[in-house]
């Protein structure tokens, strides 16, 4: 049974634009905006979707939908048979939120206290505050942080306080919006670990939304591609992947110069010194068979076969769609 539904969500905005001419300002019109276009998608609970487009694509505007913040001009949304904008404190009170370019820890007060007061305003049972205090505390490696004012925090430091305290309260869907945005190699990894553990090993559904397609490779089992408003794909990386870009990546080392390459069913894409990659198509030749072809012709110290990385494959999928990746 699906946990989140969405129908022909559509949403609409009128934005104020200046007239034309030296006295445009006095002469505004409306322009109609929109920010989606009959998105419908369906999330079982204990899920984790990955949401990804170019800037202004619609991924923003979809959380803030479902998250209870915007109204939408049609469709219909529920989240755990709530809709989000009707019955917006029963079901802020079982969601969890994190928007990477804003906070809800206070600037000025040490980060406990942040939490104590968010647990006055979810209604937080003292006993049970205190064992999610203690859990978040401990996988998030915050115990150094607790008595430092918000505004004296690192980025990083920061962003894993804000997801703390959008789970004390021990919601069951939790939204990341753009949450590793910025942050160093370190705490992308301990963000993303965190996120790992709330969703596999405590069932928490979550919906991401990043521009980072490490986080989405690192963690999402599926993914959604939003473009002018409108779902492009909706599935797997792996499905992605090979619908837009099928082919295969191999680097070889050999042990000596080896001069012109001719390999039937390859092309080359770069070559340094005696390093190669080529590029091949798996369905017309197997990965093992031009392996073996090339170890038989040529010495070869080295091999190694990947993936194209998945920057590659959205990157792709955007000029094929024509999306900007603003």
């Amino acid at each position: 049974m699906s946990h989140i539904i969405v129908e022909d969500l559509t949403k609409t905005f009128r934005v104020a634009e200046r007239g034309d001419g030296p006295f445009g300002f006095l002469r505004r019109r409306k322009r109609e905006v929109h920010a989606l276009r009959s998105v419908s998608f369906s999330l079982r609970e204990g899920e984790l979707l990955g949401v990804i487009g170019p800037n202004g694509a619609g991924k923003s505007t979809t959380i803030k939908i479902l998250c209870g913040i915007l109204e939408p001009t049609s469709g219909r949304c529920e989240v755990g048979g709530l809709v989000p904008w009707r019955e917006r404190i029963r079901h802020v009170a079982r969601i969890g939120a994190v928007f990477g370019q804003r906070t809800q820890l206070w600037w000025d007060l040490p980060v406990a206290d942040s939490f104590a007061l968010l647990s006055d305003v979810y209604r937080v049972p003292p006993t049970e505050y205190r064992r999610a205090f203690d859990e978040l505390v401990a996988l998030l490696d915050l115990g150094r942080l607790l008595t430092t004012p918000v505004r004296q925090l690192s980025l990083g430091q920061r962003m894993r306080c804000e997801i703390a305290a959008s789970m004390l309260h021990s919601p069951r869907v939790l939204f990341l919006d753009e949450p590793t945005i910025g942050l160093d190699a370190v705490a992308k990894l301990a963000v993303r670990d965190f996120v790992r553990v709330l969703n596999r090993d405590r069932g928490v559904t979550v919906i991401l939304t990043t521009h980072d397609m490490h986080d989405v490779e690192a963690l999402a089992e599926r993914v959604i591609v939003i473009g002018h408003g409108q779902i492009l794909a909706d599935g797997t990386l792996a499905s992605l992947r090979q619908n837009v870009l099928g082919e295969r990546r191999l680097r070889i080392q050999f042990a000596e110069d080896v001069g012109d390459l001719a390999i039937p069913g390859t092309n080359l894409r770069q070559r340094s010194g005696r390093s190669v990659e080529l590029s091949f198509d798996p369905r017309e030749t197997p990965a093992h068979t031009l392996i073996a072809a090339i170890a038989a012709r040529y010495d070869v110290e080295d091999v190694h076969v990947d993936e194209p990385p998945v920057d590659e494959v959205v990157a792709r999928f955007y000029a094929r769609h024509e999306l900007e990746a603003r």
